[in-house]
C-alpha cells in the first residue's frame, strides 16, 4: 500500500501533467507558437499527428509547427476526459479533443475530434512530452458536419 506522500505525488504529478497539456493547447491556439510548443518536449520527443503529418526530435517539431499556422490559421484545441497513469517518473495519458478550426485553403471552417495517446517524462524536475500522437475520427467541413463528411 502506497503512503500518504507517495499518493500526494500521484495527484501532484497528474496535475503537472494537466497543466502541460493546457500549456501544449494554449500554444497551438497562440498561432500555433513553435517555439512554446518545441518547449514542451523532450528534445528525442515525437508528434505524430498521423495523416497530419509527423516530427521527430525536438528541432523537427518547432520546424513543424512553424509552418502549422499557414495551413490552419485559427485552432481552439478543447482538450477533455483525461485518463492520466503516473509510474515514478515516467507516465501516459488518453485525452479527447474536438477542435474547431479554420482550414487556410479555401478558407473552411471545419470540426477535427481526434483522440491524443501520451507519453511523457519527469526532465530535470518537471514534466515533458516524450511522444504525442494523434488518432483524429474526422476533420469535416463546418457546414457538412461529421454525420455527412468524415474526412479524415
Amino acid at each position: 500500500m502506497k503512503t500518504i506522500e507517495e499518493r500526494l505525488r500521484v495527484l501532484e504529478d497528474i496535475e503537472e501533467i494537466r497543466k502541460l497539456k493546457a500549456r501544449y493547447a494554449a500554444a497551438c491556439d497562440d498561432n500555433y507558437n513553435a517555439d512554446a510548443i518545441a518547449a514542451l518536449f523532450t528534445e528525442d520527443a515525437v508528434w505524430d499527428g498521423g495523416s497530419l503529418g509527423k516530427a521527430d526530435g525536438r528541432a523537427a517539431i518547432r520546424k513543424f509547427f512553424s509552418r502549422a499556422a499557414e495551413f490552419f490559421p485559427f485552432a481552439i484545441h478543447n482538450v477533455m476526459n483525461p485518463i492520466i497513469e503516473v509510474e515514478g517518473d515516467r507516465a501516459t495519458a488518453q485525452w479527447y479533443l474536438l477542435q474547431p478550426a479554420t482550414m487556410a485553403k479555401g478558407n473552411q471552417a471545419v470540426w477535427l475530434a481526434a483522440v491524443y495517446h501520451d507519453e511523457y517524462v519527469r526532465h530535470d524536475g518537471r514534466w515533458m512530452f516524450k511522444r504525442l500522437a494523434v488518432t483524429s475520427h474526422f476533420l469535416t467541413p463546418y457546414e457538412e458536419g461529421w454525420a455527412r463528411k468524415p474526412f479524415v
